[in-house]
Order: structure tokens, then C-alpha cells, then sequence
């Protein structure tokens, strides 16, 4: 059970394990005998080492085999039928990879004022320190995170956070999480560490160390998400040494960069990842937003096996959801919600 990891499946509530890609050689990259080599761990997880291992795995169809990649993506049960192209047309693991879905079928965009940025596993949790869901330093440094030379630091102390973790199997464009105004964007430069729960558990606050790119959303404007301002933060990872900003309002169609002043509109594609795995963390001003209910009781099961809970102490549980559907509502309109749906159940 030691190495074992689960996660709770949203769509049926199940409890499944995860299939970790390259796990024993993660696990010996990030064990304490490898950091007594830091050199080692630096060139791992640098972009010259990063592109090739990228190369061998998802441009190459000879190596694609040799390294694994090919027969992973086939055990993952990647639905093909999803994609705009023809399954037929998707020849290598990098095609596979960067598909693009029709999503304005398949991902029905939620109702709820803030949805979920990607295909992923979340974890959430809090830096107040009043709350159940308290985790502070652990998946990052808030400062290191957002730039230690920026001034939203202060606004996002001692209030929620959401960490969204694409598996290589997943779906790679990142969505808009909630409507609102760019008002700052801005990339950190860093390593390329994995995103393995067995690298995460190892690091010290692992996501605020990696490449970054910060997009700052002002959410109180006219026709905004009404829950004040919200950064999200695409972290890359080892094999994804780029991120394509490729913002549209319709399908696909056009993309654009995303730059202070546009507004943009909750569910539509953002950016691809390209390729492997990566992350996706969301940071939300304090009492401004509550998490779904499922999503709280996940997190706290103590009944799941999560390399999170055994490092941490605590319980810690990933939910697996899909891009664009809900994740919180403003705090008002979320108890008003949770008080109607305890009246309902008296009547």
C-alpha cells in the first residue's frame, strides 16, 4: 500500500488507483539519496533534458514504443471519438497528446460562477489557518509563486486555492475557470520538476519552483464571476517545456494571446500544454468562494489511499473531473443554495 495512490472518480463516486507513468524511476529521481546528487536532479529537470525526453516519448514513434509511451496512451482509454480530427489522423502520442475535443458537446459547460481549467484530478485546500482545509507550504510558497517582486501576494493570503493535476492521458488545453477581466500576465522562469505525487510529496513547495506563467482575472466587472480576483497559474512540468496561450470564443477558431484588459469568458480554451504532464493551480481572495460539497468531502476521506495524506499527516484526497464543470460559487450564493437544498429535504 505504500506506493499505492487513489483518487475519487467524480462521474461515479468511486474510489480508483492511478496508473503513474515512469513511476519507479520518479521515485528514485526524488528519493533522498538522489538529492544527495542535486547536480542529477538540476539536469533531469532542466529544458535541453526536458525536450528530449518529450522527443523520445511523443515525436518519435520508434522511441514512443521503446519508452513506453504509446502503450501507456492505448491502457488509458483515451476516447478518440471525442476529437475534432479523425482518430486516424492522430499518428503519434504528441498528436494524441495536443487533440483538441468538441467540448461544446462533450464538457457541457456548469453553471457554477467558477469550473474547472482542465481535464484533471484537484486537490484543494485553504491558507486560512481557521479552516478544515488549512495546507500551508506544502504544494507551494504563495510570494515564490506569484513573484516575490509582484504585489498580488498580499491579496491572496489566507484564502483558497485549487491544484489541478493533468495526467499524460489527459486532455491538454487549459479553459477559462471563471469570466472576467485580464488585468496582469506574466511568465517565472524556473526548473521543470514532475508533477508525480511522489516528486511533490519530496519537494519542498514543488509548483512555486517550476516554469510558470501567471494570469491575473478581476472578476468584478460587468458580466464577471462577482468573486473578486483570481490568479491562475500554469505550472510546467518534465516533458512540457512550453505553454501556447491560444484563447477563443468559438471552438477553436482564432486564437489570440492573452493580454492585460481583454476580458475572457468563462469555459472557453486558454492554452495547451505541450507535452506530458503538468498543472494547473487556481488562488482565490479570502471568504470569497466556496468549493463544491464534493469536493470538500472527498478531500478529507480518510478511507482513501493518497500519497498526500501519508506524507502530509492529514487527510488529502484528488477528485477526477472534467474541464468546465463546477467547481465553486461565491460564498453568499453557495449557502443560500446548501440552506434551500436542507429545506427541500425537510419538506
Amino acid at each position: 500500500m505504500t506506493n499505492l495512490h487513489q483518487f475519487i472518480e467524480r462521474s461515479t463516486g468511486r474510489v480508483r488507483p492511478e496508473m503513474l507513468r515512469a513511476d519507479k524511476m520518479i521515485r528514485a529521481l526524488y528519493s533522498g539519496a538522489a538529492e544527495k546528487l542535486p547536480f542529477l536532479l538540476r539536469a533531469t529537470t532542466s529544458q535541453r533534458t526536458s525536450s528530449l525526453l518529450a522527443y523520445l516519448n511523443y515525436d518519435s514513434l520508434l522511441s514512443s514504443r521503446w519508452t513506453g509511451s504509446t502503450r501507456f496512451l492505448r491502457k488509458s482509454g483515451i476516447d478518440l471519438t471525442e476529437c475534432v480530427a479523425s482518430p486516424e489522423d492522430l499518428k503519434t502520442p504528441r498528436q494524441v497528446f495536443e487533440r483538441q475535443i468538441r467540448y461544446w458537446e462533450c464538457r457541457p459547460l456548469a453553471k457554477s460562477a467558477i469550473v474547472s481549467p482542465a481535464d484533471s484530478r484537484v486537490a484543494i485546500g485553504s491558507l486560512a489557518e481557521e479552516s478544515l482545509l488549512f495546507l500551508k507550504g506544502k504544494f507551494f510558497d504563495l510570494d515564490e509563486l506569484l513573484g516575490r517582486k509582484r504585489a498580488w501576494r498580499k491579496q491572496f493570503s489566507g484564502g483558497d486555492f485549487a491544484i489541478f493535476r493533468l495526467t499524460p492521458e489527459k486532455y491538454h488545453y487549459t479553459h477559462v475557470p471563471c469570466a472576467g477581466k485580464v488585468v496582469d500576465f506574466y511568465e517565472l522562469d524556473g526548473s521543470l520538476h514532475s508533477c508525480n505525487p511522489a516528486a511533490t510529496v519530496r519537494l519542498i513547495a514543488p509548483h512555486s519552483k517550476n516554469r510558470r506563467v501567471v494570469t491575473i482575472i478581476d472578476t468584478n466587472v460587468p458580466n464577471g464571476a462577482q468573486v473578486g480576483t483570481v490568479a491562475m497559474v500554469e505550472v510546467l512540468a518534465l516533458m512540457i517545456g512550453q505553454i501556447e496561450q491560444r484563447y477563443s470564443t468559438k471552438h477553436y477558431d482564432d486564437p489570440q494571446e492573452i493580454e492585460p484588459g481583454i476580458f475572457i469568458e468563462k469555459g472557453s480554451p486558454k492554452a495547451l500544454f505541450r507535452p506530458g504532464s503538468s498543472t494547473v493551480v487556481l488562488l482565490f481572495e479570502p471568504d470569497k468562494i466556496e468549493f463544491a460539497e464534493d469536493l470538500r468531502e472527498n478531500a478529507v476521506r480518510a478511507d482513501v489511499h493518497s500519497r498526500f495524506s501519508r506524507r502530509f499527516q492529514k487527510p488529502l484526497v484528488e477528485t477526477d473531473l472534467a474541464v468546465r464543470s463546477e467547481i465553486a460559487s461565491p460564498k453568499q450564493q453557495s449557502r443560500i443554495a446548501s440552506q434551500t437544498r436542507k429545506g427541500a429535504a425537510k419538506k
